[in-house]
């Protein structure tokens, strides 16, 4: 008979030594998953439809924003250089991959050092598509492909990089403001609203283009930024329970007032207004957070989501960097039929909805996660998938007692 195989870690000299605990995994917040896939899924829907009232029900970027806010004041624990470094790991394959589709196609289509008038410094702004600390360069008015591709598909294509900027300056500056939301926590919330402020009303004026915008950004998002490391913290559940929904409302209407009184229905939308757009997203990140419930699995009502969730959660940077492109082909596509002359007489009405364009986005997009998507395996350094709905997900493995002998 063989002796009694021990759990590891367990002190052989006195047998009833505890076991060494294995280490618990994170759960996920299912909550979080959520709102990451109803935000992708509106930034989608908007950039098609182009209703203004879509970032006004749903901010999307903001809540983006706030969710890897928390997630790197999580991951903050380790030391600083490796979990900057774990980041932009993370986040730059997938941008290398459609940079050199991208670019390699503008290059095809005659774009080139004389292109932007300053052929000395054309290949060092090519860095950009690299580390993209500032906004790549991209070719403008370029022809598109006739009947797939519309014109001017670089600037598409280059449309979504701004939010990779934007996050690479907030993975690089969190150490900081973590340190400062730990010491004046309301001061650190706060002051990226205090300088949308001073570029609204003109008290700050800075030169050049790539700065400022860079500044732009942080000052409209970043408050979204630091109340999810705030969340994460434990900050804002010290606040008394009554506060967020007597405060937050009135931020809200105080960002939506001035957003109407500044341009809102003369066709302009949040995005253009970046003061109202910091308040807004503020309000609504501050009360999505403070219901935050916290699921560790799905409610019943959203069991059946579940797969489609967590495709969109495992492929959010895929779907992100190349849903402009997905819209464009799309569109490109649809008005071919145009040409059909039943087409024309009888379904114009057709030929005029958005819907079906919207339909046939989302299986290019869903061509794209196939395509492409598998990089953001590779970047997080875990076995390609395809498809990664969690539908391969392994059962638990059932335990049987001791080894069999």
């Amino acid at each position: 008979m063989t002796a009694p195989t021990l759990p590891r870690g367990a002190d052989d000299t006195n047998p009833s030594a505890p076991a060494e605990q294995p280490r618990r995994v994170p759960v996920r917040d299912r909550y979080f998953d959520l709102l990451r896939a109803v935000a992708l899924f509106r930034v989608v829907f908007y950039h098609l439809m182009g209703w203004a009232w879509l970032p006004v029900v749903f901010p999307s970027m903001g809540v983006m924003f706030a969710l890897a806010g928390n997630l790197m004041a999580r991951s903050l624990k380790r030391p600083p250089v490796q979990v900057i470094r774990s980041r932009m790991r993370r986040l730059l394959p997938p941008l290398w991959l459609l940079g050199a589709i991208g670019v390699s196609g503008m290059v095809v289509q005659g774009w080139g050092p004389n292109s932007d008038g300053h052929p000395g410094w054309w290949w060092f702004h090519l860095v950009y598509w690299i580390v993209p600390l500032s906004d790549p360069p991209y070719a403008d008015g370029l022809h598109g492909v006739h009947g797939v591709l519309g014109d001017d598909w670089a600037a598409e294509l280059a449309g979504p990089l701004w939010y990779i900027r934007a996050y690479l300056w907030y993975v690089l500056l969190s150490p900081f403001l973590l340190k400062a939301l730990r010491s004046l926590p309301l001061v650190t919330i706060l002051s990226p609203i205090a300088l949308a402020a001073a570029f609204e009303f003109n008290y700050l004026h800075l030169p050049g283009e790539r700065f400022p915008s860079a500044l732009t950004d942080f000052s409209t998002f970043g408050a979204c930024w630091i109340l999810g490391m705030a969340h994460q913290q434990g900050i804002l559940q010290r606040i008394p329970r009554y506060m967020v929904p007597s405060v937050a409302p009135a931020i809200a209407c105080l960002g939506l007032w001035y957003a109407l009184t500044h341009g809102f229905k003369e066709g302009h939308d949040l995005d253009d207004i970046p003061f109202a757009q910091s308040l807004w997203s503020f309000a609504t990140v501050l009360l999505l957070l403070h219901v935050s419930p916290s699921w560790s699995e799905w409610p019943r009502w959203l069991r059946p989501f579940d797969r489609l969730i967590t495709l969109l959660n495992s492929r959010a940077v895929t779907i992100y960097l190349w849903h402009n492109i997905c819209i464009l082909i799309a569109a490109t596509m649809w008005d071919q039929l145009w040409r059909i002359d039943v087409m024309e007489l009888h379904f114009s009405w057709l030929l005029s909805s958005s819907w079906p364009v919207l339909a046939i986005t989302w299986l290019l997009i869903g061509s794209c996660i196939i395509w492409f998507g598998w990089m953001e395996d590779v970047a997080a350094k875990r076995k390609p998938q395809l498809w990664p709905d969690g539908s391969s997900r392994s059962r638990p493995k059932t335990r049987h007692g001791a080894h069999a002998g």
